[in-house]
């Protein structure tokens, strides 16, 4: 990966090419087993469910998914709509080898 990272409130994101930031590329989440494009958060549920998250139901404004034995904790947004790289990366980090985010 190449670009620059940025710290912008509080989260982390690597911008790919920071002087065209507003035409960059739309992308999405891939399951690599099946090599299916995560489409919507019932898809991405079964996925995370099947490696062992539990979803947590604490905050109505969120999708909150842990997994056993570690401290790792996946937040998103309640509507797929506002799914964005950020939370895809952070995906791919907490579940190494299993997604990754392709250039649509």
């Amino acid at each position: 990966m190449s670009g620059v990272w940025v710290f912008k409130n509080g989260v982390v994101r690597l911008v790919e090419n920071p002087a065209t930031e507003s035409h960059r590329r739309n992308k999405v989440l891939v399951h690599t087993a099946s090599n299916e494009v995560i489409t919507s958060y019932a898809v991405l549920e079964r996925k995370l469910l099947g490696l062992g998250w539990d979803r947590y139901y604490d905050d109505p404004d969120l999708l909150q998914f842990h997994k056993r034995s570690t401290v790792h904790l996946i937040s998103l947004p309640k509507d797929f709509n506002k799914f964005k790289s950020m939370h895809m990366y952070d995906i791919v980090v907490k579940n190494r080898n299993c997604f990754e985010v392709r250039d649509m």
